[in-house]
This record gives structure tokens, C-alpha cells and sequence, in this order.
């Protein structure tokens, strides 16, 4: 029986409101926290989508994902996968030793700006196995003001409602063991007026607004959030700021300060056990051998940073889990590999693995950003299905220098 084994997972939502990115996000990131992340998930709304930057985009990298990619990479990060619609972006970074374990990766998309014609509102979504666990991550941006409590649950639904998945086991979002919900989710601050709430940011007493929350006033109602956990509100409401500063909106009109930028989570049953100080849950879920539980470490937002009139919120978490998968596929490189001569290499695929003649093994350099980044590859076997067990030779030719070869990876 495989022990139970311990994950890191570090989420940032951020509404950029078109903005560039900021120099130095290493502080948003936490990169020397200890113990170290296995997984970055970062959510973004707004980033700037105006036709001539989004067709840039769609040719290269983002300037956001550009500036985590830099950040990440030479921490041993890579981007596992990224899907965006329009203004939203949701990226996807692992450690190059768990890239093995995470498989069956598919993400989709919602559009429910316009009557769902216009991508400017909506919910982008990334769903993989971890170790044989099924996680999904669903950013959304929902509908603004006040008076539309109503209309972004019925947004939430709606996206929940339309995104399916090619997967016999998990075709749709709740079919997921655990569901992390995040994004500029526009909750506001109800009844309140703006004295009493400034006084009560001013004063620390955040737990004053907390009843008042739509979003928590709604997960008292809507059968559909009862079933999500939030940590506790312990950070100044998100938005607005005045860009540049710590200082909530002062333009002519004055905006309320809400908690719009949340992170939620739910795990798949219910839970049934008790919940801790520490927000954490525990599932029997759809294999009792097989438990997960989601403990949160943190619940913060960051006001360091001003280039929007939102500051990004973080979530950390901690995800206890035994591993029901082992590597697919062995490689082993044959001798002492030079730029003048032929590499060579055998692998082996292991019991349990569905190989394809589509399959393919890629060379990459040391420092590989993305999974996309591959030097040179190779198709494993010509017009045959390798057998398990069986051990298959791949020539690689001396064209291509092998001076800062990497890993082999399937």
C-alpha cells in the first residue's frame, strides 16, 4: 500500500484590469516559502484583450505568462498548460518530478458577457489527474454591482451547467474529487455604508462586514454553495483601490469596498467530518481506499501591489493523498551521448499504460519553461503499438546537439 504523501498548492486570483504585469512577482509567488510548492495554479480576469494584443497572444506568450514562466522556470517550475478566454487566463505549473503524474489534462471554457456571445465574463477551466486524484480548477469572472447577487449565481450554474469534459469518469466540473472555484467572483458588500466600512477595514474588525457578504450571505440559501469551504475573511476587502497605492477608490464614485476576489473549494461527497480552525475537510469521496484531504495554510491578499485597482489573493493549501499511479514509462539512454554521434535510448512501457502510435518522446534542454519547449523528439515505434514490458531502442540523429540535453520525456 502506497503511504499517504503530502502536496503543496499555491492559487492567486488577480483581477489586472488590463494592466502589464508588475516587474517582480516572486513575493505574489512566495518562492521561499517553506515547504517548498509542488503545484502553482494562478487565475487571472482582465488581462488586456484588446483585438490587436489578443491576436499577438494567441501567436506567443502573454506578457503575463511570459514574466511567471521566467520567475518559475529556474525554480525547477513548468508550465503545465494554460487556457485563456479573452480577458481570462488560467495557467498551470508544476514540478518537473510530479510531470509524470499528471495526466488526462483538458480544459474548457464559458462565455456569459453578451447574453454567452461576449468572453469578457465568464469561467475558464483546467481539469487533470494528480496522482490518479481528479482535481479541477475553475476561474470565473462574473457579472459587476451591487444588485447583481442573483444574477452571478445564476452565471455560476450556468457555467457549471456548460462545461462537459471527454472523460467517461468526470464529464462535468462537480464529477471532480475536489473542485477549487476562484476568481473575481464580484461579490459586494451589502447595506453597509461607506463610513462604517472603511472604519472597520481601518480597525481590523473585518469579522464586523463578514454577515453582510452577498457571497456568504447567498452560501446560507443556494444548496449548490453550501457545498463549497472558504477560509476565513482576515484580509482587507480586494477592491477598489486607486491604482499605485493602499488607498480604496477616490475617484467621483466611490466605489464600495467588497471582497470580490475569492477562493473556494469543495470536495466530492460533502464532507461529513469535522472542520478545524485550519479549514480542513476530509472526504471518503468516490474510493474509500483512496481519502484525499484539503487543509488551507493560508488566506491572504497581497496589497503590495498596485497595478490594479484589485490586489491579488492568494490561497495556500495542503493536499493529503496517497498516490494511486506510478510512471508509465521507463527510459534509459544508452552510453555516453556526444553532439558528433547518433543518441540512442530505450524505453519500456509498464503494465497498465495505453500506448499509441501517436506517442512521442521529446528532448529538452535544462530550464525548459513549458512542455511545448522541446528541443527535438521522436516518434517511439513506426506502425506498431509497443507491447508492455517490451524494450524499444530510438535513435536519435547527430544533428541536433546534445550539449544541455534535459530529461527524456514521453
Amino acid at each position: 500500500m502506497e503511504p499517504n504523501c503530502e502536496c503543496w498548492l499555491h492559487m492567486v486570483t488577480w483581477n489586472v484590469g488590463t494592466a502589464e504585469p508588475p516587474a517582480d512577482v516572486r513575493s505574489l509567488l512566495q518562492l521561499d516559502s517553506q515547504p517548498a510548492t509542488d503545484l502553482y495554479v494562478i487565475g487571472l480576469q482582465e488581462v488586456n484583450a484588446n483585438p490587436v494584443r489578443y491576436i499577438s497572444d494567441l501567436i506567443s506568450e502573454d506578457s503575463w505568462s511570459h514574466l511567471l514562466m521566467d520567475t518559475l522556470a529556474p525554480m525547477g517550475y513548468i508550465k503545465v498548460t494554460s487556457v485563456r478566454m479573452q480577458g481570462l487566463l488560467l495557467i498551470l505549473f508544476a514540478k518537473q518530478v510530479h510531470l509524470p503524474f499528471i495526466r488526462d489534462i483538458q480544459s474548457t471554457y464559458t462565455r456569459t458577457g453578451l447574453f454567452g456571445y461576449w468572453g469578457n465574463k465568464g469561467g475558464v477551466s483546467v481539469r487533470f489527474s494528480f496522482y490518479g486524484h481528479m482535481l479541477c480548477f475553475l476561474n470565473c469572472h462574473l457579472a459587476a454591482h451591487m444588485n447583481y447577487a442573483l444574477q452571478r449565481m445564476d452565471e455560476f450554474e450556468y457555467i457549471l451547467d456548460t462545461q462537459d469534459f471527454d472523460m467517461y469518469n468526470t464529464p462535468q466540473v462537480f464529477d471532480h474529487k475536489v473542485v477549487f472555484w476562484f476568481g473575481d467572483l464580484n461579490f459586494r458588500i451589502a447595506d453597509h455604508g461607506m463610513h462604517f466600512l472603511r472604519s472597520s477595514i481601518n480597525n481590523g474588525r473585518f469579522n464586523l462586514l463578514w454577515n453582510r457578504d452577498q457571497l456568504t450571505m447567498m452560501k446560507k440559501k443556494e444548496a449548490i454553495l453550501q457545498e463549497f469551504e472558504e477560509g476565513l475573511l482576515c484580509f482587507k476587502p480586494t477592491y477598489k483601490f486607486d491604482r499605485f497605492s493602499e488607498t480604496y477608490d477616490t475617484s467621483g464614485k466611490k466605489r464600495k469596498p467588497a471582497w470580490t476576489d475569492r477562493i473556494l473549494w469543495r470536495i466530492k461527497p460533502k464532507a461529513i467530518d469535522t472542520e478545524d480552525e485550519n479549514s480542513s475537510t476530509t472526504s471518503s469521496a468516490d474510493d474509500d481506499e483512496y481519502p484525499i484531504k484539503v487543509t488551507q495554510d493560508m488566506y491572504t491578499c497581497d496589497v503590495s501591489y498596485g497595478v490594479s485597482d484589485h490586489k491579488p489573493v492568494i490561497g495556500t493549501f495542503n493536499l493529503e493523498m496517497r498516490k494511486k499511479e506510478t510512471a508509465l514509462v521507463t527510459l534509459t539512454v544508452e552510453g555516453h551521448w556526444s553532439a558528433d554521434e547518433d543518441a540512442t535510448f530505450t524505453y519500456t512501457i509498464l503494465e497498465n499504460c495505453e500506448s499509441s502510435t501517436w506517442d512521442w518522446i521529446g528532448l529538452y534542454k535544462i530550464g525548459f519553461k513549458s512542455a511545448s519547449d522541446y528541443s527535438t523528439f521522436a516518434w517511439v515505434k513506426d506502425d506498431e503499438v509497443a507491447a508492455n514490458g517490451e524494450v524499444v531502442t530510438v535513435w536519435q540523429t547527430k544533428s541536433f546537439s546534445v550539449e544541455n540535453r534535459s530529461a527524456l520525456r514521453k
